[in-house]
């Protein structure tokens, strides 16, 4: 019998696209994207050249539009991270701001009962199993009763994405709403950060930060550039994994850093942050003409252990975290190696912006998007989404063709098709209002 069609997926507040990326890497194909903004647009549609990708707020699209861009062929599956809460600032009169029905989860369930698909899966934080209504209604239990109110079976989870072979403490929820008979919605561990359980178990051992990064180019600050040589052959299995399909190293720009930083950082040993070092290289107060700030954050700044998992990728992870070993914050690649994208996967945009109170207050709109760090930190690491859809690929029905991609040599090969979408990409933001 002739198989069908890999399933399709549709990836909504798609950001640069680590979601719907673990989906493919487990065989599924790629349909489309909805994303706001302009350069984690640009970094999907770079990466998924084949893919539909719609430039805008999921709530300037009618239904109509949604069908035509969408609905033929639909998605068997729609992936998406739609924020929960704090959305109802623009919508006074629509009362409990965390009521997930006065958000955009409410776009998502509209996605849903428009296009059908067979799969819906939610990311979020963990905390939202904890949060509740104004009435004292648990938000987990509303988002469960809309999605069963459209014909789905719903089962959550939080996720550890060391448990899955990824370097960094991470905890997720995911919400899989299913119309297919699963046995199970979520897949076991395959894998621990504890060295001495390996011993007693079938798990396999999680790769330790400088093992996910030590064979990428030695930079102090400044050095680097958005496109090197690799400088020798991988060192383990983690990194062969992430190398392949790629023979140029993208995005490994360290940051600038004042002398006195630089100094700042020589003093810190792995586990201490800026409030560990000599008071008079703490950071100055700001306008305070060169006076020591008496406010020192202790979760910036930390140099990370080389043997251990990173810590949580946030989305301003580049002044959260101090290399192991050199006297400067991550560079975007070294956060990508960290959430397991593979290296082939090129993220556009500034690497850094100032803040977006500043741009937006100087006028300054065509730097007021996700820079290459946010992009990064927000993504669902594509390894993690990976074994999420491997569990449940692995349940349907032999019919569906789900074996893995086969990627192009190189970025290169890939350009030409890249290209229009980018050109299709500034055609959608020319078209919208800021």
């Amino acid at each position: 019998m002739q198989k069908a069609r890999r399933p399709l997926v549709l990836d909504a507040f798609a950001g640069a696209g680590g979601f719907s990326l673990g989906f493919q890497l487990a065989g599924c194909s790629i349909l489309g994207a909805i994303e706001r903004d302009a350069w984690a647009s640009e970094t999907f549609a770079f990466n998924h050249p084949e893919a539909k990708v719609l430039v805008t707020d999921i709530e300037r699209l009618s239904d109509s539009e949604i069908l035509q861009t969408f609905g033929d062929p639909r998605p068997f599956i729609i992936v998406g991270g739609p924020p929960c809460q704090g959305f109802s600032v623009c919508r006074q009169h629509s009362g409990d701001p965390d009521d997930p029905r006065n958000s955009l989860f409410e776009e998502f369930i509209r996605l849903g009962a428009l296009l059908s698909p067979e799969l819906l899966i939610l990311e979020n934080v963990p905390n939202l199993i904890k949060a509740k209504t104004a009435s004292g209604e648990a938000v987990i239990e509303i988002i469960c009763r809309e999605l069963q109110h459209l014909g789905y079976s719903v089962e959550f989870s939080i996720l550890e994405a060391v448990d899955f072979g990824i370097p960094q403490i991470r905890k997720r929820l995911f919400i899989v709403a299913s119309k297919l008979v699963l046995l199970s919605s979520f897949p076991a561990p395959t894998h621990s950060s504890d060295s001495s359980a390996n011993l007693f178990s079938a798990s396999l051992r999680t790769p330790t930060l400088w093992e996910a990064i030590s064979d990428l180019p030695s930079l102090a600050a400044g050095q680097g550039s958005e496109e090197m040589e690799y400088p020798g052959p991988s060192q383990n299995e983690y990194q062969t994994q992430l190398r392949q399909g790629s023979t140029i190293l993208f995005n490994h720009k360290a940051m600038k850093h004042s002398k006195r930083i630089v100094e700042r950082f020589s003093t810190m040993k792995c586990g201490e942050s800026g409030t560990d070092v000599p008071a008079h290289l703490k950071p100055f107060a700001r306008n305070g003409n060169g006076t020591i700030s008496g406010k020192v954050y202790d979760q910036n700044n930390r140099r990370m252990h080389p043997d251990r998992p990173c810590h949580t990728i946030p989305a301003a992870f580049y002044a959260n975290f101090v290399h192991p070993f050199a006297n400067r914050n991550f560079t975007p690649r070294e956060g990508a190696r960290l959430q397991s994208f593979p290296d082939w996967y090129v993220f556009k945009g500034k690497p850094t912006v100032v803040s977006h109170k500043l741009l937006a207050r100087e006028e300054r709109w065509d730097e007021k998007f996700l820079c290459q760090y946010n992009q990064i930190g927000n993504a669902v690491p594509p390894l993690l989404a990976k074994a999420l859809a491997t569990h449940l690929l692995s349940q349907i029905e032999g019919s569906l063709d789900t074996s893995v991609r086969t990627w192009p040599e190189s970025a290169s090969e890939r350009e030409p098709s890249a290209k229009i979408h980018q050109l299709q990409v500034q055609e959608v933001l020319a078209g919208n209002s800021r």
